[in-house]
């Protein structure tokens, strides 16, 4: 067991499927469980709209027909922008399952925009050779994901916790058994048959970011503290155009692909154009960052003047810019890149469960493999529709253990086709830290430093020097949150997030010195070419969980046990 605490003092509540996170992969799980009749317990650590969902703006990417646009074009568009380094089998489910998704949300009320003759309205983003991107409210569309599928909770009997903060995981027998959550400063500990956790990205590594506060990598931390596999964490997405103004540490107002699609453009502080506005994100944002050191600029500027009526069309992001004192119809937006989107996580099969049985991993906080090293725009929230569907139809299905498909086909089965080698790094590495003194004031300033550390040397532009200063700062942050949980029954929230930052950073840093090559996400100034030695993902956790070399009902998984012994 992983609790970490004393059992005997925690409140204990039974459950068929807790299910951490309650955005758009949260509760598509949830619903299409508790649909099927199981009994759901869905953990948030702050309110349930409060997600990176609702922040999302762009929309879901669909080909629903009616033009010359086809799934074989948006997967061939998908794989491109993964940079040779996405799970053939998982981007051609992603894509291949979108109609249906958009066909779902509807049922549930969705409302989309859509066009004078009542079609469904569809924008063309970065990396998209044609217009296929649905979207709501013009750039709304995550708000309106948000309000449906929360709404839609209640009605399907989902047991919705807020202010529940998940901590551990509990691991009995080889399974996970359920999970400890802090809930109103007192342990709970639910237990159940099946954990998913959907607790999205971990963008607060970051000093400026698009993820709200509470993206602190809670899920990927819970699972490289128990070993299960965890990968592609160097894979960072940083969105070009985020607005360059706000309070420090607030989440950056988003300026949506969709806006260049619609004709805005990028222009250096001396108004010239720079780059292909409809290029992948990974190509733009390094444009932007390279004018931006040339030209000794904060920001560059978006110019959203040719966007034909954009208060009309963007009604959410035109009021959001007013609060700024900004008028896209008048002037150029201030822009910068901002951590946006992690496309690894915890290595998954095609239905989103990872090498320990009982675990299930869906949306950011997963590595399917469909993302590659850098996720083609509006293709999130559809990985979170597609993959959470399977995982509530798989685990319905009384399935347990993974099967040997997707990102985790490697570890499961030396010969799967298209699968991407793994090769692990060592988490000992990652996880020791020094020892270090730390006072009352001393958690906020610790998360202060690793965001600036981690922006300054594991941003848009990497080099090993910076990288290993990032690295050095977690690891003293890491030590500082160790510090402060002492003399605490509960640990406060702010200690906690600050552990978990530090542990994935640490991870990402390692994974991001190892891979000396440059593709999609992550960029090497020393190594700026890709490299097909490095056409492999570096993941860490147990070559395969002793919970799945006892537990996992897989032939794959019988063989892997019976050819290497038992796990190690």
């Amino acid at each position: 067991m992983t609790d970490g605490r004393g059992v005997d003092s925690e409140c204990v509540e039974t459950t068929d499927v807790v299910i951490v996170g309650s955005g758009v992969a949260g509760c598509v799980a949830a619903i299409g469980l508790a649909q099927r009749g199981a009994s759901v317990v869905l953990l948030t650590k702050d309110r349930l709209e409060d997600s990176n969902t609702r922040w999302a703006q762009g929309g879901v990417a669909a080909v629903l027909g009616g033009s010359e646009d086809s799934v074989a074009a948006h997967l061939e568009d998908t794989l491109a922008a993964g940079g040779g380094h996405s799970d053939p089998a998982a981007t051609e489910l992603l894509v291949r399952e979108a109609a249906a998704a958009v066909e779902g949300l509807l049922a549930l009320g969705a409302v989309l925009d859509r066009t004078e003759d009542g079609s469904l309205a569809r924008s063309r983003e970065g990396g998209h050779r044609f217009a296929r991107v649905l979207h709501a409210g013009g750039a709304a569309t995550g708000a309106e994901l948000s309000r449906v599928l929360v709404a839609a909770l209640g009605p399907a009997g989902v047991d919705c916790r807020e202010q529940a903060a998940a901590r551990e995981l509990v691991i009995e027998a080889g399974r996970c058994r359920g999970v400890v959550a802090d809930i109103g400063g007192r342990s709970t500990r639910f237990e159940a048959r099946a954990v998913v956790l959907a607790t999205g990205g971990a963008g607060q590594l970051f000093a400026v970011t698009t993820n709200p506060t509470g993206a602190t990598g809670d899920g990927i931390a819970m699972a490289l503290r128990a070993g299960v596999p965890v990968a592609d964490l160097e894979f960072v997405q940083f969105h070009p155009t985020a607005l360059a103004a706000g309070p420090p540490g607030a989440p950056r107002l988003l300026l949506s692909e969709a806006l260049r699609g619609e004709g805005a453009l990028l222009l250096g502080p001396e108004g010239n154009r720079f780059v292909d506005e409809l290029a992948p994100r990974d190509v733009v944002s390094r444009a932007v960052e390279a004018e931006m050191r040339a030209a000794r600029s904060p920001h560059v500027f978006l110019d959203a003047r040719p966007v034909d009526a954009f208060a009309e069309r963007f009604p959410a992001l035109c009021a959001a810019l007013a609060a700024f004192d900004l008028d896209p119809a008048r002037d150029l937006l201030p822009v910068a890149p901002a951590a946006h989107f992690l496309s690894g996580g915890i290595l998954t099969d095609l239905d989103g469960a990872s090498a320990l049985p009982g675990l299930w991993a869906v949306g950011e906080v997963a590595c399917s493999g469909a993302q590659g090293a850098n996720r083609l725009a509006s293709n999130s929230l559809l990985e979170g529709l597609v993959f959470a569907s399977r995982a509530a139809q798989a685990i319905s299905g009384g399935r347990v253990g993974p099967r040997a498909d997707g990102a985790l086909a490697p570890l499961l089965e030396e010969r799967s086709a298209g699968a991407l080698p793994v090769r692990l790094l060592p988490l000992d590495e990652v996880t020791g830290t020094d020892v270090v003194r730390a006072g009352p004031d001393d958690v906020s300033a610790a998360r202060f430093r690793l965001q600036r550390a981690a922006s300054a040397g594991a941003g848009v532009v990497r080099e090993p020097v910076g990288l290993a200063k990032a690295g050095a700062e977690m690891a003293i942050a890491g030590a500082v949150a160790d510090a402060a949980r002492v003399g605490h029954g509960e640990v406060p929230r702010a200690v906690a997030e600050l552990g978990d930052l530090a542990l994935v950073g640490r991870a990402l840093v390692a994974a991001a010195l190892a891979r000396q090559e440059s593709r999609g996400g992550h960029f090497r100034a020393d190594h700026p070419a890709a490299s097909e030695a490095f056409r492999l993902r570096f993941a860490f956790g147990s070559p395969l969980s002793e919970a799945a070399a006892i537990a996992a009902k897989t032939d794959a998984a019988r063989t892997y046990a019976a050819r290497n012994g038992a796990a190690q």
